[in-house]
């Protein structure tokens, strides 16, 4: 153990060797955080709009998979200040935090009173920037001096790392502070060059390697503005450099307001129905990035802030009826990504979707197989089902006529690779030792298993992947005849149809009115209810009378919540309301169940299950869906 900060209320904060933690019991460990995200730049803060490295904490400003700042925090006399209000605007564009000083004493005399200062602190970010203002207002009587700094840090680590991956070596570490400016750089063992270039105005009273300080006179009802840029540079890549505060701020005003007028405005005569509706569309909005193939959503912040094919195919699906641009850039995207050869470090063959990418030094490494991996059973299927959509929802006959190779490539990968044993199903097996175990949307080590608990082995055929596969080879006949391609057009319903019959009789499993989860390497079915068969509705592999027993067995109480249909059946072994996919309720699970009984006329059913979702809504954060909850 180093040292143990003794300023303040920091006698909570300990520091061994590099890292800094926050003892449970302190009033510092607030595990609330702020997100801001712009393109490939996400920010997450504490309520305060610092930047705690609490143990492996995922604060910090990031930048392509980097954290390009893991600490940054305000202290006025050496103290936090305190905290009045935490807010990011309803639009996700500005962090906006009000403080307030405490009582500042020394030897008993009270020097500050509490309450005499107002600090409040805006930030956002624009173009790999993070920008801060901080303004200090006087309601004392009598002048006042103080000093305010801001203490920074940045470990460049890979957000593998941060997730809590270790490494054996890493790069080199060098900082550099003149006046105005501090340089913090890092050499990776990729060869790039990566750099948070701190600059400040008006130029701080000291600036050093880890701290700058501003000493502020303040006269009674008198304010200072100190302006502070974070630029995440790249070496030999290159940003903009950072612009005068309110010159970014009216750009990122702009281009938000540009997006949002590419949006429909949805109103209702129910309000808070209406506050969902928004609040969901100012956050996928804040998770749209710019691809050379136009904006793609993704996937989610901290982890997942890059493009996935699987959620950016669901993602297009379900706002097809209102975005379709979306879906368009989305498989102009994922057609651009297409898998061309055999890779079995990143479970690649050729015509299969990608599953995700990662523009980090871990990936380029290969320490992670993450670069450009494929490890997706679904992604392919769904690729081709968003690609009929799109066109039915269009006509766009331009793009369709640009990515009918892609579509063909992964029909191919399907009849190919996907059925590994050619039994007529699609199943997963990984080849990379360092890939997901299992490549559903359910990837959870334990996401897959049979009535008695014990997990199923490989090759697994999940029950949905097969409904992806009906629907795609229907939507890839309706493409093909729209090209002129009759002959492939019949071939392709025939496929459908013999493997609709082949999983009814190898899915449906009686004892528990509905679809068995998966099939395993063995043919034996996992025989437990599962939200997955409600997905089998979705794609319309289902017949019509199992379909209405499969939503009835999904709504009996050991299935829904109230507020959702849980992943699996709280009657099962493995049930855990608490875990990622064994008992959990995901909102885009839901919705594809929703629109799948729908489409077989269970309007009640249906309602029951979007009610439920609203009705969650009225409780959660912000109204925010989450990834998923309990």
């Amino acid at each position: 153990m180093n040292a143990i900060s003794t300023k303040g209320s920091a006698k909570e904060v300990i520091r061994v060797r590099d890292r800094f933690y926050i003892l449970a019991t302190s009033s510092l460990a607030d595990t609330r955080t702020q997100v801001l995200k712009h393109g490939e730049t996400f920010a997450v803060f504490d309520r305060y709009g610092d930047i705690e490295p609490i143990g492996q904490s995922a604060q910090g400003v990031f930048y392509e998979g980097t954290r390009y700042l893991s600490r940054m925090v305000l202290r006025l006399q050496g103290s936090r200040p305190m905290l009045l209000s935490s807010a990011v605007k309803e639009d996700n564009m500005l962090l906006a935090v009000d403080l307030t000083n405490s009582d500042i004493t020394s030897n008993g005399n009270v020097l500050l009173p509490r309450g005499a200062l107002h600090l409040a602190r805006e930030k956002f970010l624009w173009e790999a920037t993070c920008y801060e203002r901080i303004t200090v207002t006087s309601y004392s009587s009598s002048p006042l001096s103080v000093s305010l700094s801001l203490q920074f840090e940045a470990d460049f680590a890979d957000v593998f790392e941060v997730r809590g991956m270790r490494r054996e070596r890493r790069g080199r570490l060098d900082v550099r502070a003149k006046a105005g400016e501090a340089v913090l750089a890092y050499e990776g063992l990729d060869g790039v060059l990566r750099r948070s270039r701190i600059q400040c105005s008006p130029r701080p009273s000291r600036m050093d390697a880890g701290e700058l300080r501003f000493d502020v006179t303040l006269q009674p009802k008198g304010q200072e503005v100190f302006l502070v840029t974070v630029a995440c540079e790249t070496e030999p890549a290159s940003i903009p450099a950072p612009r005068p505060f309110q010159i970014a701020f009216e750009q990122a005003e702009g281009a938000l307001e540009e997006a949002r007028s590419q949006s429909p405005e949805i109103h209702t005569s129910n309000e808070q129905f209406n506050d969902w509706v928004n609040r969901a569309s100012a956050d996928l909005r804040m998770l749209v990035s710019d691809t050379p193939q136009g904006p793609y959503p993704y996937a989610g912040v901290p982890w997942f802030s890059t493009a996935f094919g699987r959620d950016g195919i669901i993602t297009a699906l379900e706002m097809l009826w209102a975005e379709p641009l979306m879906a368009r850039s989305v498989l102009a995207y994922l057609a651009s990504t297409q898998a061309t050869e055999v890779d079995p470090q990143a479970d690649a063959e050729p015509g299969k979707i990608l599953h995700e990418t990662r523009k980090g030094e871990m990936a380029a490494l290969k320490e992670v197989p993450f670069a450009r991996y494929y490890g997706s059973v679904d992604a392919t299927p769904l690729f081709i089902m968003l690609a009929g959509a799109y066109f039915e929802r269009t006509e766009d006959r331009s793009l369709i006529k640009s990515i009918w190779p892609n579509v063909e490539r992964a029909l191919r990968w399907i009849d190919d690779y996907g059925d590994i044993d050619g039994d007529g199903f699609v199943e997963y097996a990984r080849r990379s030792a360092k890939g997901l175990e299992h490549q559903g949307w359910k990837d959870s080590r334990d996401a897959v298993f049979h009535a008695n608990g014990d997990l199923a082995e490989a090759p697994i055929a999940l029950c949905e992947v097969q409904g992806y596969v009906y629907a795609a080879r229907r939507r890839a006949a309706e493409l093909a005849e729209a090209l002129g391609h009759a002959e492939q057009a019949a071939r392709l319903r025939e496929q459908a149809a013999q493997l609709r019959a082949k999983f009814e009789e190898a899915f449906w499993c009686e004892d528990i009115s509905s679809y068995a989860l998966a099939l395993d390497g063995h043919k034996k079915p996992c025989q437990v209810q599962t939200s997955n068969s409600g997905q089998c509705l979705f794609t319309g592999i289902a017949s019509p009378e199992h379909a209405r027993r499969t939503a009835q067995a999904l709504l009996e109480s050991d299935m829904f919540t109230g507020w959702g249909i849980r992943t699996v059946s709280s009657g099962t072994p493995r049930y855990n309301p608490m875990s990622y996919h064994d008992g959990s309720v995901w909102p885009h699970d839901n919705a594809l169940i929703a629109a799948g009984m729908a489409g077989y006329g269970l309007s009640e059913a249906a309602a029951r299950v979007f009610t439920g979702l609203f009705d969650a809504t009225l409780f959660l954060d912000l109204h925010r869906m989450p990834e998923l909850f309990c």
